[in-house]
């Protein structure tokens, strides 16, 4: 009996896969939510939380559905990158030094963008395939979900409540952040924890960088040889 191979999917199914209809909408509500950011602060924080929620949701539909697609993790990657980044130039116009969320923007970008292009020069399947990374942070950061998920989670966190701290426009970064964890309460606990779940990931941005640098320079010397 021969045997008959799958049928590809067709350009449009992939378009349509659950996982990137899940996408588009983050796309749209992270539009809304950044057009009404200065106005109403607790809507834009709630829609753009739910719109970090949803960056879950696909992952886990792309897993049951068997509708993981290279489409639908660049679509991921980007809409993650520039949510992050346009909340970050919001921050750097509300806080002094400007510098701190401009800087954080840069690693963010460049760090994520250098892992993605890697995965492609190496031929992974995954950006989050570190294996051979020699960092046990690392491979501890991408090989457990929970640990990432955190990570990502007090990121997020910490910059929406830095920004609906903000009372005004150039508040001084450290003594915003002094005068919050000096309360004692639970405002000040979810603070200190992001912060802690947010350094990590800064180091891990590092540490990303780094090994996605090294990849692409030992790709153009094989490459020589």
């Amino acid at each position: 009996m021969a045997n008959k191979s799958k049928p590809k999917p067709r350009k449009l199914s992939v378009y349509l896969y659950v996982p990137n209809l899940i996408g588009y909408t983050r796309i749209l509500l992270n539009c809304y939510a950044f057009a009404i950011c200065f106005s109403s602060k607790r809507l834009f924080s709630a829609l753009y939380f739910l719109s970090f929620v949803c960056d879950a949701v696909d992952g886990w539909c792309a897993r049951k559905l068997n509708q993981a697609s290279t489409f639908g993790a660049v679509l991921d990657m980007v809409t993650d990158r520039i949510s992050t980044a346009c909340l970050l130039v919001i921050l750097s116009q509300v806080y002094s030094p400007s510098l701190v969320f401009l800087s954080l923007l840069a690693l963010d970008i460049s760090s994520h963008w250098l892992q993605m292009y890697s995965t492609f020069v190496a031929g992974k399947a995954s950006h989050k395939d570190v294996k051979d990374s020699s960092s046990w942070l690392f491979k501890f950061y991408y090989g457990n979900r929970m640990f990432l998920g955190f990570c990502c989670v007090a990121c997020e966190v910490l910059y929406i409540t830095l920004f609906l701290l903000a009372d005004k426009q150039n508040e001084n970064l450290k003594d915003v952040l002094m005068s919050t964890l000096k309360q004692g309460s639970a405002l000040s606990c979810l603070v200190g924890l992001s912060l802690f779940g947010w350094s990590i990931k800064q180091v891990v941005n590092v540490i990303q960088m780094k090994t996605a640098a090294d990849v692409c320079v030992f790709y153009d010397m094989e490459k020589k040889q």
